[in-house]
């Protein structure tokens, strides 16, 4: 009897008529999705019946249907405590016992205040007599120096590396200053990259990786230097890049809030992408925080490590014959705005830009085979005499550019030689002239003698009546008549 009520079922279906909805009495279980939309199509023999799905996009499912075909989840009130809503107090527990790590770049010519700033931003000599800052310690050529610190604060260790570039802008020709720096920030990338990539990888390695860089602009007036559009355009796809004015005590308020929006200007003309702080809801419940958002995202500071009384309190600041310039004061600069923003509230975004940004388009570039520079890519995918050609061409370019060098070398040196040579016979040729001059000198000096000398002997032969010939005759031949006597004498002895 089961049997061909099952059998009357298909048979049913089958011509496109529903199936009863009881058997023997018993209520039937609800037929699929699948079947009510054949029963609706039975019903409607007007209209075609929906077709189903192709192969070919069966992967292919707009989100909606995803959206649909998930079901949505519904929160459930617990009737007692679990315990799970202490994750939060465990996770805070294990990071404060591991500590927290920041790697921070500071970078800009000498003389800005970078070390001051840095000492007054975490409270601490990071910069002292005996590791002075960047400017007491110019190099010739750029280079990167790190120094690491370990700060407490209320139980929280903050391990904070401070990264510096002494000599960057200070020479003459600063073309490829910033390639020390990228490649520091690129060997930080890599050092990362390797380290999780081993087969036996340690269970927490020190995050070294650059997360920050606070960009000095000398506070001229005049907007960005060439170089300091370059270097950010160099480095805003590589790491977080904060422009910071320095020294804003030297500008008025006016000149200041011009000055920003001119950086801002040629920011936004020449592309760069700067680090935008996010909303925070701390900002925002906040009353401050309204304040300190209309200073981002150039910031004018001004930093100073010498305590000032004034009307009774004790500040920092500079002292100037016409007032103090107080450091922790908004209306005197935006380094509370600064320090707020990059330490207290968005240091942990720094640091996840960082790693979710930044470093993930540097992993995908060196997986990808992309190579270091991101501005001339190498396709993946090359055909070997292509590259076989490709490579021969590059060989070629750098002979010839060699050889140009060469020669524009050997030209310089021969130019050189001749011009040695030309100083040479200039010097051989006054020195000639010099002994020159003085022969015709003494020369001139001996016939005046000799012509002295001669006057003088007509004087003395019109004086004494003889000439000298006369007188040089009688002397040899009273010689001569001596000489006879004395040998007739010698005859007459024998």
């Amino acid at each position: 009897m089961q049997r061909s009520a099952l059998q009357s079922k298909r048979e049913l279906f089958f011509k496109n008529g529903p199936p009863s909805t009881e058997t023997n009495g018993d209520a039937a279980t609800p037929p699929p999705a699948s079947m009510k939309e054949n029963f609706a199509a039975a019903k409607r023999p007007d209209k075609p019946a929906p077709e189903p799905p192709s192969n070919d996009n069966g992967d292919r499912f707009s989100k909606v249907d995803r959206d649909r075909s998930v079901p949505e989840k519904k929160t459930k009130e617990l009737d007692g405590y679990v315990g799970f809503a202490n994750l939060p107090n465990q996770v805070y527990r294990k990071a404060v016992k591991r500590g927290f790590d920041f790697t921070l770049m500071v970078v800009g010519e000498s003389g800005l205040g970078k070390s001051t700033l840095i000492n007054s931003m975490f409270l601490a000599d990071i910069y002292s007599v005996d590791y002075p800052g960047p400017s007491q310690r110019v190099k010739k050529t750029v280079q990167v120096e790190t120094s690491r610190t370990l700060l407490k604060e209320n139980g929280v260790n903050l391990s904070l590396t401070i990264v510096d570039t002494p000599g960057f802008g200070d020479a003459v020709d600063n073309s490829n200053c910033w390639q020390p720096v990228i490649d520091y920030i690129e060997s930080r990338y890599e050092e990362y990259l390797n380290a999780e990539s081993r087969v036996n990888r340690t269970a927490q390695s020190a995050d070294t990786r650059v997360h920050c860089c606070l960009y000095f602009i000398a506070p001229s007036g005049h907007g960005l230097k060439p170089l300091d559009v370059e270097f950010m355009q160099r480095l805003h796809d590589k790491v977080n890049i904060i422009p910071v004015i320095a020294k804003a005590d030297t500008m008025t308020p006016e000149e200041c809030s011009h000055f920003k929006k001119q950086i801002l200007n040629e920011v936004a003309q020449h592309k760069i992408k700067i680090y935008e702080f996010p909303e925070t809801e701390d900002n925002e419940e906040k009353p401050i925080g309204k304040k300190l958002k209309d200073r981002i995202p150039i910031m004018a500071v001004v930093g100073s490590n010498t305590i000032v009384e004034m009307d009774g309190k004790r500040v920092r600041g500079r002292k100037y014959p016409w007032g103090v310039a107080e450091v922790e004061n908004l209306e005197h600069s935006d380094f509370i705005a600064l320090r707020d923003l990059l330490i207290r509230t968005h240091l942990q975004d720094l640091k996840d830009v960082t790693n979710n940004v930044h470093y993930e388009n540097y992993r995908c570039r060196k997986l990808a085979g992309l190579g270091q520079d991101s501005k001339q890519p190498r396709a993946y995918f090359k055909n070997p005499l292509a590259q076989l050609e490709e490579e021969k061409r590059e060989h070629d370019l750098k002979m010839k550019k060699m050889e140009t060098e060469m020669e524009q070398v050997f030209e310089m040196k021969v130019k050189e030689k001749k011009q040695k040579l030309k100083d040479s016979e200039a010097d051989l040729q006054r020195r000639h002239e010099q002994m020159r001059k003085s022969l015709e000198a003494q020369i001139k000096e001996l016939d005046d003698k000799r012509k002295a000398l001669e006057a003088e002997r007509l004087t003395w032969e019109q004086t004494n009546g003889v000439t000298i010939d006369e007188l040089r005759r009688r002397s040899l031949e009273r010689d001569q008549g001596d000489g006879k006597d004395k040998k007739s004498k010698k005859k007459g002895l024998f």
